[in-house]
């Protein structure tokens, strides 16, 4: 049996009623609504001679972050693999389709809840894992989760993370969290890593399902660099004890000393991280595992998702990891169609890879979508203002999106369809 989610509050955005309406505790009516108060506080800044250094303008935003940033780190978040064609296809597949509006609608009650997994959601949202932080900020995971949680939106914790779980969840202990599974070589781990997810207070598990091998990061390579084999976005496995235990026994089997426990550390994460093997019948382990929910991540052929309904799976995530794993690969976007007719409703399906802003969450929702997952944009905020970066990121997501659906004639994400949007 499934747990059921709570319903989550947000301080900025409010809390779900039992109605599903949000109760706002900001100083702005429901007719302004969260968007225009967004605007406003930017005006208002900016009426003293204030200027945000996180930009508003996407590209502009990436272009600020890539400054700021080591080379290191804007090839690792920035880069995808071989010629780098499906990140730029996962853009240029929002072009192809048009939001179009309906006028003399009243819209000037508005709503982005959502129902996931048995919580009403404040919006939309969720932020997708992305590991190693540590290279855009010392408070890394922690900073995300705390921005996360004063908008009401899930975060989903990388297995590549640079701070272990419990840490990140003890630091928004009300916020809802979700965790990401690399499925190790190690069962033992595996289950662990679940175990430790479910304990901390996580309310779902998700599977990635594209990183059975390292994609051809060309970027990394042409630098030689892996944050990995220097032992960074490792804090998951060192504060595991089934991974302690891989370690020692490493270490003792060589006949090493002490000393040798930082190489022994990478040389044992690099000979469990993942798995070629895996396939859907190993699946039905997971479930042993845990009680959570289960959302397989990278699923870009409606044939998978339909495998996945029939596993009984809890969640579809639509993902090509940005274009970081396969070059030349389906955008998410033009696959997510065909993935929601045949999911048919049945289970949720996030969608990421391609999302700069509420106009794209707009397209993605009307066309299947039931959450939207913002991944590089919020590292860009992250590497150009901590904590407060990531909060101006996800807070102009939510903004955008809800002023889009409102010019659009929505007052609420459930009116949003394939009649919302036409293709080009």
């Amino acid at each position: 049996m499934r747990r059921a989610g709570p319903s989550h509050c947000s301080p900025k955005l409010g809390c779900m009623t039992g109605n599903g309406a949000v109760s706002h505790d900001q100083p702005h009516t429901p007719t302004q609504g969260f968007g225009r108060a967004a605007q406003s506080a930017i005006y208002r800044a900016g009426m003293s001679g204030g200027r945000s250094a996180v930009p508003v303008h996407p590209d502009e935003l990436a272009a600020a972050a890539h400054a700021a940033m080591s080379p290191e780190a804007t090839a690792y978040v920035t880069g995808s693999a071989g010629s780098e064609r499906t990140a730029a296809a996962n853009r240029a597949e929002f072009a192809n389709w048009q939001i179009w509006p309906r006028v003399l609608r009243d819209v000037s009650q508005r709503d982005l809840s959502i129902e996931l997994f048995g919580a009403r959601r404040a919006t939309p949202f969720v932020l997708a894992p992305l590991g190693v932080m540590e290279m855009l900020d010392p408070e890394a995971d922690v900073a995300v989760a705390r921005a996360a949680a004063e908008l009401g939106v899930p975060y989903t914790l990388s297995n590549q993370a640079s701070r272990p779980m419990e840490e990140v969840v003890a630091a928004t202990p009300e916020a809802p969290h979700w965790f990401q599974l690399y499925w190790s070589s190690s069962d033992e781990l595996n289950a662990s890593l679940m175990g430790r997810a479910e304990a901390s207070g996580c309310e779902a598990i998700v599977v990635t399902l594209d990183t059975h091998l390292f994609g051809w990061r060309t970027r990394d390579l042409d630098l030689a660099y892996s944050p990995f084999s220097r032992g960074m976005g490792l804090a998951q496995y060192t504060s595991d004890p089934v991974f302690g235990q891989l370690v020692r026994d490493r270490v003792a089997a060589a006949g090493g000393s002490p000393d040798s426990m930082p190489a022994a550390v990478v040389e044992t994460f690099q000979a469990v991280f993942s798995t070629p093997t895996l396939t859907w019948a190993d699946l039905a382990k997971a479930r042993e595992w845990t009680t959570l929910p289960i959302i397989l991540k990278g699923i870009v052929h409606p044939d998978d998702a339909g495998t996945a309904i029939d596993a009984g799976i809890d969640g579809v995530w639509v993902s090509n990891h940005g274009g970081r794993q396969i070059d030349q690969s389906v955008p998410t976007l033009a696959a997510l169609p065909a993935i929601a007719e045949r999911v048919r409703g049945r289970v949720p399906i996030i969608l990421d890879s391609g999302i700069r802003g509420g106009a794209d969450a707009a397209i993605a929702l009307a066309l299947g979508a039931t959450v939207v997952a913002i991944a590089r944009p919020y590292a860009y905020g992250l590497a150009l203002a901590g904590q407060a970066g990531v909060h101006e990121v996800v807070r102009n997501h939510i903004a955008e999106l809800e002023i889009s659906m409102a010019l659009a004639g929505h007052t609420s994400v459930g009116q949003l369809g394939p009649g919302s949007v036409r293709a080009v």
